[in-house]
């Protein structure tokens, strides 16, 4: 009888080990596992090269949220469309400008957004109408090498 308690009792803190071990992952990993209180709005960009899918969102240097995915306009323009996640306290008016930036020289990728001064805010499955697209600095490079910089 005392074998089988101190098997139940190694058995329960197994278990609850095991369980503050997941905890500890989802939060450090900064995952989701229920969705998050969100909305998503979405920008189409001229180029986003070097943007991806988990890049963050910026608001005056605060981070508001994430890509979620990129894809191709099915308008079939030849533009990408950024699908943004943002927090649901932020309000994003809906005269903001999207500008596709890089941390640093070489950092990473990601979208800046700068507010106007309307009183109408975006809601769910909003769209952003004035964007900047990325620079590709090896575009740049290669039209100086060349000599065709305008």
């Amino acid at each position: 009888m005392n074998m089988v308690k101190l098997e139940m009792t190694v058995g329960a803190f197994m278990v609850i080990g095991i369980l503050c071990l997941g905890y500890i992952s989802v939060k450090l990993g900064k995952m989701e596992l229920l969705g998050g209180d969100y909305y998503t709005i979405s920008a189409g960009f001229d180029s986003v090269s070097g943007l991806k899918p988990g890049a963050r969102i910026e608001v005056a240097g605060v981070e508001v949220g994430k890509v979620e995915r990129i894809a191709l306009d099915p308008k079939g323009n030849d533009r990408a469309l950024a699908f943004m996640k943002i927090q649901s306290g932020v309000k994003i008016s809906d005269d903001v400008i999207a500008s596709v930036r890089t941390s640093g020289i070489i950092g990473d990728k990601f979208i800046k957004l700068k507010p106007g001064g309307s009183d109408t805010y975006l809601k769910n499955n909003g769209k952003i109408q004035e964007t900047e697209s990325a620079i590709d600095i090896e575009e740049l490079v290669s039209k100086f090498i060349h000599g065709k910089v305008e």
